[in-house]
This record gives C-alpha cells, sequence and structure tokens, in this order.
C-alpha cells in the first residue's frame, strides 16, 4: 500500500467515524425541541423573532429533518454500502436529494435572512444555503446524465456543507472554552463563516487526493470478486 492510498484509506475510514458519532449527537440535540418549547438553548436567542411563523415553522422543519439528511448524506459515502447494498445507496442519496433541494435547504435559507449576528451572519448563512441547494442539485444533474464521477465530486461538496450544523456548534463549544475573550456577536459573526468554509477546504482536498477515485476504484474491486 502506498502513502496516498493509505492516507486516503484513514481519511475515510476516519471522517466516516467522526460523522456518524457527529450525527447522533446532533439528534441528541433536536430532542430538546419536541416540546415545542421557546425557552430552550438556541431559541433563548430568538425571542423577538420567534413570534414570526416563516421562521419558527421553517426552524422546527430544518431541526427534525437534519440528522435525515445526514444520515442519508453518511450513506453516500460508505464503500461498503455502495459495493453490497446498491439500493440502499440509490434511496439514501434520493431521501438526501428531496430532502435538501425541498425542505431542510429552503427552511435554512429562511432562517439564514434572519439569523443571529446582523448583516455579516445573515449573509453568510445565506450562501451557505444557497451553495448547498446548488450543490446537491448539480450531484443530482450529473448522475441522471451517467457521470459518476462529477456526481460525487458535487455531493462530496454538498455534504461538507450539510456537514456545517455540527461543525458550527463545534466551534461555539471550543471558541466559548478556550478562544479568546470576545464579544457573543463577534462569536456568532466568525463561527457562521468556520463553520462551512474550512468544510469545502477540507472536501477540495479530498479531491485533490483524488478521493472519489479511491471509492469508485474501490467499489469496481469489491463487484468484481
Amino acid at each position: 500500500m502506498n502513502a496516498k492510498s493509505f492516507v486516503q484509506q484513514f481519511l475515510s475510514l476516519g471522517t466516516f467515524l467522526v460523522i456518524a458519532y457527529a450525527s447522533y449527537f446532533l439528534i441528541l440535540l433536536s430532542i430538546p425541541y419536541i416540546d415545542g418549547e421557546s425557552h430552550v438553548d438556541f431559541l433563548a436567542t430568538k425571542q423577538l423573532i420567534y413570534h414570526i411563523k416563516a421562521w419558527r415553522y421553517s426552524f422546527y422543519i430544518h431541526v427534525f429533518t437534519s440528522p435525515f439528511v445526514i444520515l442519508a448524506g453518511l450513506l453516500q459515502f460508505n464503500r461498503w454500502v455502495i459495493a453490497n447494498w446498491p439500493k440502499v445507496h440509490k434511496a439514501s442519496g434520493y431521501t438526501y436529494t428531496i430532502l435538501v433541494l425541498f425542505v431542510t435547504g429552503p427552511t435554512a435559507f429562511v432562517m439564514s435572512l434572519m439569523a443571529n449576528g446582523g448583516y455579516p451572519a445573515q449573509i453568510s448563512f445565506t450562501i451557505l444555503s444557497t451553495l448547498w441547494i446548488l450543490f446537491t442539485y448539480l450531484s443530482y444533474y450529473h448522475i441522471k446524465r451517467g457521470n459518476v464521477r462529477s456526481h460525487l465530486i458535487w455531493n462530496l461538496r454538498s455534504f461538507a456543507l450539510t456537514l456545517s450544523a455540527i461543525t458550527l456548534r463545534a466551534y461555539v463549544y471550543f471558541l466559548n472554552a478556550y478562544g479568546p475573550q470576545m464579544g457573543q456577536i463577534e462569536t456568532y459573526v466568525l463561527v457562521s463563516y468556520l463553520s462551512w468554509i474550512p468544510n469545502l477546504i477540507f472536501v477540495e482536498l479530498l479531491i485533490l487526493l483524488k478521493f472519489p477515485e479511491y471509492l469508485l476504484n474501490y467499489t469496481k474491486l469489491v463487484r468484481r470478486k
């Protein structure tokens, strides 16, 4: 095994395990919102706009569909599922695409227009939600035309933005615990960009390391056996 192959396998397994745990953690975070109480955690900072129906409905729809989006997206990059359970891969792909394009993505866009942190954070989250929908559509566009490699690349970019829900919370925790003393608004504005831009940079690194080719070649080898 050469060095590039080792790095690819390490990134593949490590990333899958981290995302799987983070997905479980995100589901746990969603549970307190089931009772609809407006005082819970994040909602405590949204009292000025909580009465706006468009935002409130978008929030609850987004919160309860996001874990399904993350789990469906996770199955798109598991080599064993792709090679041995292609129907599960395909079904989860359709689930991911439909939710992002028509449910979770649009609700994220509505929420971004009224995000904490004023215009700087609102611009960041609006760009994030727009790119999320666009990248997901491009992934679907390419697979319908049989361009598997392009489909995989755009799906990686889309999923990187999906994971902003997790990285945002991670950055908030570490900045509050170990970061420099900053105001709440300044911290939130910084996190609004940190939550997704490094994710895209990481994905471009995976593409540079030819992770899409590695994933496709692996599944072809398994199917031949």
